[in-house]
Order: C-alpha cells, then structure tokens, then sequence
C-alpha cells in the first residue's frame, strides 16, 4: 500500500466511525508505525480534511473543503494585488510551488488567510528573508487554493482570468501535481 493509498484509507476509517479512532488502532489496521500515522495525519490536514487529535484518537469533525491549484503569471508589484484576489474572495492560499524543468516541483507552505497574514508575508519580501518562488520560473507559478465550496473557487478562477494572472499550462507540465 503507497502512502497516498494509506492516507485514503485513514479518512474512510475516521468517515465510516463516528467516534474517535486511537493512533495505535489506525496503526494496527495499517500495518505501519505510530509515527506514520500521525505525519498521515498531518498530510491529510493539509488536503484539507478537519481532523480533531482527542484524548480518545482522531476525529473526522466536518466534510473536507474543497482545492484547486492555479497556474498564474504576474511581476513582483503584483503579487500582493493576487493575494488580495484569494482572500478577498474567502479562498486560503495553503500554498506556492514552481515546476521547473530540471528541479520539477519546488513547493513552500503559505497559510496565507487574511490581508494581515499578507502584510506579514510582504514584510518578509521587503525585508530580504525571502524572495518570490516565481522569479525561478520567470513569473509563472502555482497556488493550492482551499475554499469553502467548488463556486467559491469557481468565481476565484474567473477574477484571475479577468485579472490577466491566469496562465495555461505547457505540454511538460504535470497534470497532478500532488502524485508526480
């Protein structure tokens, strides 16, 4: 069994049960240790799935939100006008990756939630702690955007349309950026 099949497997657990399901329980039926659980655990987390840690194990508290990843292009002045765009809209950037032809995928964590967690992020880029995982790529990069619904991010993409940021995807470029 892959991860990715573990990790499916871990949420038709935890959807089936109602009540809390322990790690060691999780590890038995799996056959892997504790510790893959909880880093399953995290990974699922991160798709998006609202999983509670109990004294009594894990519980799955709402249905996942929904995600899609952008391709989008735009200069430096523009980046903080495109952050506006997703949680203006209610969306969270969970995330910024650039597929490069010889790297492929270079992926950072954003959690990026409000305008408060831009101007942070900004701050970052003033400041020279960090630098723009689009200039790797001459401005073309991804987000992994987490809504509360498919129109919610229905509606995002055709504000980046309208806003020029959208880009298509090349030939070279995988499709599932998650399983390649």
């Amino acid at each position: 069994m892959t991860g990715e099949e573990r990790r499916t497997r871990i949420v038709s657990i935890l959807k089936e049960r109602m009540e809390p399901v322990s790690g060691t329980a999780l590890s038995k039926e799996l056959q892997v240790t504790r510790q893959v659980i909880v880093q399953d655990i995290a990974l699922i987390r991160a798709k998006g799935y609202d999983i509670q840690s109990t004294y009594k194990g894990y519980l799955l508290d709402q249905p996942p939100r929904c995600t899609r990843v952008f391709k989008v292009i735009h200069e430096d002045e523009d980046v903080e006008r495109e952050l506006k765009l997703y949680v203006d809209m209610s969306g969270v950037v969970q995330d910024v990756f650039v597929y490069h032809k010889r790297y492929g995928i270079v992926r950072a964590q954003m959690d990026i939630r409000s305008r408060r967690d831009i101007a942070l992020y900004l701050e970052d880029m003033r400041t020279g702690k960090s630098a723009p995982l689009k200039n790797l790529t001459s401005g073309y990069h991804y987000h992994t955007i987490v809504a509360e619904s498919e129109e919610v991010l229905d509606a995002i993409q055709e504000k980046l349309k309208e806003e020029g940021f959208l880009a298509q995807l090349k030939d070279y470029e995988p499709v599932d950026f998650w399983h390649k």
